[in-house]
């Protein structure tokens, strides 16, 4: 070999040096061009709010990335974006990562991940636009890959709460929040709902089970992907599925079995508004539409085997089709459209719901498949859906929160049930091909609620108990229509826990709920929740007022 070669090696790129007293902000953005020019005035005012705070503490505030023009928005909205984004950014200084609407945490994982000085993620507390579901997507994300990360969440950053805790952390580069409302899993006294527990634990491990993944990482959700090596020990397996194939399958459903869908729903009560203008109104065609989806989707849940399935939707089929959201929600109910296989000959799982994942996020697929087996096991509905943490307010000296999701809330958790369902059409600016909603208000009701989520290597999954309640009509219109009035709506209050610790603990956008007939039921179905879950070898948390 010759020992004169002279090779071109790179040029390192040196990032700047920091200024004194300067923050560094960047702001992740949706993969949706329309999304992000909608919220780009909401992050603006945000930002100028944020910046304001950090002025009076003596710092200012340095973006790391212009306004575009041209594309109307000043969001990271891409992953390349992203690392260029970082490579101009000094290694050692403060970050901030500001959100007021919903984000792809891909976009800047990659900056974050090499990143050596602090970083502090902040998010508007507003209904109009999901930031905080963004900024909590985000947190759960860095708690996965176990980058530390502070975060801080205000109405308008002005109050002492906040900046406190802001001038905390530009003089430590971290923040402590109260978490005294979270204590770990202890041993659990026997007792029926125990026994129950362990049982199917042992069942899960033993008999194992397949969720069908269609398509991961939904809009940039690294929180929302749970490796094989940590859901193969507890008896679960992923039939990955595309959803091209999905798509063609709702190609091979006829006209008279998708027709039949949207009568059963009919017929059950719910009503749906329709138009005839496809771009701003829900129509009959959308409807049939999502019906295919639905019996496809039903059809291949049959063909694979599965115990849970996911549909991402967003990205890919958002192009193709209209909303998979009314398709998720009567997947999860007990009670819905009864669905042959292909010959005729069945019904394909007729009198039990089939467990969906909204957004494919496998940490509600976990929770989703266990739910379901303690709940059906206990006598109990078991329809239990994901919710985004959305936004909350005080009403009558609680804390109550706005648990939203784009439709896909099983009827049976609505006041009225199918006879409280109206169908909507989805807002073009997320769902160009419409669709329709599962719209409704959430049964006033006892509920436990959790999330299982990665921290540390291992699966770590926060329960507790709370109430969906009533809340007056004019206060429930204004809610919603704050919000994305076309959405279900749970007006919840977690019990033992303020919205504050709440926030400073969650590691996901989603929220997992279930409802259970009163709270001497609820509590029982916690424990043998708790004890499934422990006997898989989870690290169990329970948060508030938990009676175990």
């Amino acid at each position: 070999m010759p020992t004169d070669a002279v090779y071109a090696l790179p040029t390192p790129i040196q990032p700047p040096s920091a200024a004194p007293r300067t923050v560094y902000l960047v702001a992740s953005g949706d993969g949706r061009p329309a999304a992000n020019t909608a919220g780009w005035s909401t992050q603006e005012a945000m930002e100028r709010d944020l910046a304001a705070a950090f002025e009076a503490l003596g710092w200012s505030v340095e973006r790391a990335h212009p306004f575009d023009a041209e594309k109307g928005h000043g969001f990271i909205d891409s992953q390349r974006m992203g690392i260029e984004v970082f490579r101009a950014v000094p290694l050692d200084a403060p970050v901030v990562v500001a959100e007021a609407v919903w984000q792809y945490s891909s976009h800047v994982l990659a900056g974050l991940r090499k990143h050596r000085g602090p970083v502090l993620t902040v998010g508007n507390f507003a209904a109009d636009w999901p930031g905080l579901v963004g900024l909590l997507n985000l947190n759960g994300g860095l708690t996965k890959m176990q980058r530390d990360y502070a975060t801080l969440w205000s109405v308008d950053f002005t109050d002492e709460w906040f900046r406190a805790r802001l001038a905390e952390w530009v003089e430590t580069g971290t923040i402590v929040h109260d978490a005294s409302h979270v204590r770990d899993l202890p041993p659990l006294a026997d007792s029926p709902e125990r026994e129950l527990g362990v049982a199917l634990a042992e069942q899960l491990r033993s008999e194992q089970a397949l969720i069908g993944i269609f398509d991961e990482g939904c809009m940039g959700m690294y929180n929302a992907i749970i490796d094989d090596e940590l859901l193969n020990p507890i008896g679960i397996y992923k039939e990955r599925l595309s959803q091209s194939a999905l798509f063609a399958e709702m190609r091979t459903v006829s006209d008279e079995d998708a027709a039949a869908v949207i009568d059963w729903l009919r017929s059950a009560g719910m009503t749906f508004r329709v138009g005839t203008d496809h771009d701003t109104e829900l129509t009959e065609a959308q409807l049939l539409e999502q019906a295919r989806m639905y019996v496809a989707a039903v059809r291949m849940v049959d063909d694979f085997g599965l115990d849970a399935v996911g549909i991402q939707y967003q990205q890919g089929l958002k192009d193709l089709t209209p909303a998979s959201d009314l398709v998720e929600g009567i997947l999860n109910n007990v009670q819905r459209p009864p669905v042959s296989r292909r010959d005729g000959s069945t019904i394909i799982r007729e009198g039990a719901s089939i467990p969906h994942f909204n957004e494919v996020d496998e940490g509600v697929a976990v929770d989703a498949l266990i739910t379901t087996r303690i709940w059906t096991a206990m006598g109990l509905d078991p329809a239990n859906t994901l919710h985004d943490v959305r936004w909350g307010e005080e009403f009558d000296g609680r804390f109550v929160w706005a648990f939203e999701i784009s439709g896909s809330v099983p009827p049976s958790h609505l006041e009225g049930g199918y006879a409280g369902a109206e169908g909507w059409r989805q807002g073009n600016v997320f769902f160009p091909a419409g669709g329709s909603t599962i719209n409704g208000v959430s049964r006033a009701g006892e509920i436990v609620w959790s999330r299982v989520y990665v921290m540390d290597g291992a699966l770590h999954v926060d329960m507790g108990r709370g109430s969906a309640i009533a809340l007056p009509d004019e206060e429930s219109t204004r809610r919603k229509e704050a919000t994305n009035p076309e959405w279900p709506i749970m007006h919840a209050v977690l019990h033992g826990v303020s919205r504050d610790q709440f926030m400073g603990r969650h590691k996901a956008n989603h929220v997992q709920v279930a409802y259970a007939p009163d709270a001497a039921a609820a509590d029982r179905a916690l424990v043998a929740k708790a004890a499934m879950l422990d006997g898989l070898g989870i690290h169990v948390h329970l948060a508030g007022d938990v009676s175990i």
